[in-house]
C-alpha cells in the first residue's frame, strides 16, 4: 500500500484506512515470514538511523527489517555526525537526502523531527520523541488485533503516566475504533490536544481511578513512569502503590484481558513480575512485532 504522507512523524498523519491497512499488512507480512517467504521489496535501498536516545527494540527492529527486505540500514549516533559540532538540523537533513531512501530519528525534542521532515527529500519515521511515539503503537495494534481478532469496539485501559507511548495509542484508538480509560496521577494527564482532536473520533475517558479504568477493559497498558536511567523517588511516589498494575488491578479488567508494555520495564515499580511474566501478558508477542510492523511501514514509505 501506499500513503498519503510522506513522513511518519504522528499517527495523526494517517486516514482510518491507511493505519488499518499497516496493520493488516504487517500481519500478513509475519505470516510470510514464518512461512520462509521472504520478499526483497526495499533491494538496494538504505535507511539512515539516528538516535539521541539509546534503544534495543527500535535498532534491532529497523534493523533487521531492512536486512530481510532487501536494503540496508546505517546507524548514526549524534556523537557520530556533524550536528554534534554545530551542523545545522536543516543541512544536516538536505545531505542525507542525498544518501539514502528513507530517515528515521530517536530524539527529544518532536520540533527537530519536524524540522528535518521538512528539510529532508525522503521519508522521515519518528521513531520516538517526547511527545510521540507512532512505530510502537503499530505494533501494539497489530498485537491487539492477533489476540482479539478485531479492533473496533475493544476497550483499553491506560493506566500511568500519560506520555508519548499513550498520545500515539489515542490516535491508534481514534483510527481503529477502540475507546480508551487514562487513568493518571493529577498533573499527568495527556496532552490537552491530543485528547481535543482523538475525542472527535472515540470515547476517551481521563480519571484519577485506575480501578474506573480497567473495569470491562480488553487491554491493559502501562509505561515506565520516567526515564528507564531515571529513578527520582519523588517522582514515583505519586505513581505508587495507586497506579501500579498488579494482579488486583487485572482481575479488575475482562476475565480474558491482555496486558501490554512497550519495554524496557521497570519490574515491581509500574507493574508487577507476576502480571508481566504471567499468562495475560503480551508482551514479548508486541516486542516481536515491532519487527513485522516496521517492515509493513518501510515498504508503504519508500516502495509504496
Amino acid at each position: 500500500m501506499k500513503l498519503k504522507t510522506k513522513n511518519l512523524l504522528t499517527l495523526a498523519e494517517l486516514s482510518p484506512k491507511e493505519f488499518l491497512g499497516l496493520i493488516d499488512s504487517s500481519i500478513k507480512i509475519k505470516k510470510e515470514l514464518k512461512k520462509g517467504i521472504s520478499k526483497p521489496l526495499l533491494k538496494n535501498k538504505t535507511l539512515i538511523m539516528i538516535f539521541q536516545k539509546p534503544s534495543t527494540r527500535t535498532r534491532v527492529s529497523f534493523e533487521v527489517g531492512m536486512y530481510q527486505l532487501g536494503g540496508y540500514a546505517l546507524n548514526l549516533s549524534s556523537n557520530d555526525m556533524q550536528l554534534s559540532r554545530g551542523e545545522s538540523i536543516e543541512d544536516t537533513a538536505k545531505t542525507l537526502s542525498g544518501y539514502t531512501d528513507c530517515i528515521m530519528a530517536r530524539v527529544y525534542d518532536h520540533k527537530l523531527l519536524e524540522t528535518l521532515s521538512e528539510h529532508a527529500t525522503v521519508p522521515v519515521i519518528n521513531g520516538l520523541s517526547d511527545s510521540f511515539h507512532p512505530c510502537q503503537i503499530l505494533a501494539d495494534f497489530m498485537t491487539i488485533k492477533e489476540k482479539k481478532g478485531k479492533l473496533k469496539g475493544l476497550k483499553i485501559a491506560w493506566v500511568g503516566d500519560g506520555n508519548n507511548v499513550c498520545h500515539s495509542m489515542m490516535y491508534g484508538s481514534a483510527l481503529s475504533g477502540i475507546s480508551m480509560s487514562i487513568a493518571t496521577p493529577k498533573g499527568f494527564e495527556p496532552d490537552k490536544n491530543v485528547v481535543k482532536e482523538t475525542k472527535k473520533l472515540t470515547k476517551i475517558e481521563l480519571t484519577s481511578d485506575p480501578t474506573i479504568a480497567v473495569k470491562n477493559a480488553d487491554v491493559i497498558v502501562t509505561d515506565t513512569y520516567s526515564s528507564i536511567h531515571n529513578n527520582d523517588p519523588k517522582r514515583i511516589k505519586k505513581f505508587l502503590p495507586k497506579y501500579q498494575v498488579n494482579s488486583k488491578l487485572m482481575n479488575g479488567a475482562k476475565k480474558n484481558a491482555i496486558f501490554m508494555h512497550c519495554l524496557p520495564a521497570k519490574r515491581e515499580q509500574e507493574v508487577t513480575s507476576s502480571v508481566i511474566d504471567g499468562p495475560q501478558s503480551v508482551v514479548w508477542n508486541e516486542a516481536e512485532n515491532r519487527l513485522h510492523s516496521q517492515k509493513a511501514l518501510l515498504v508503504a514509505l519508500i516502495h509504496g
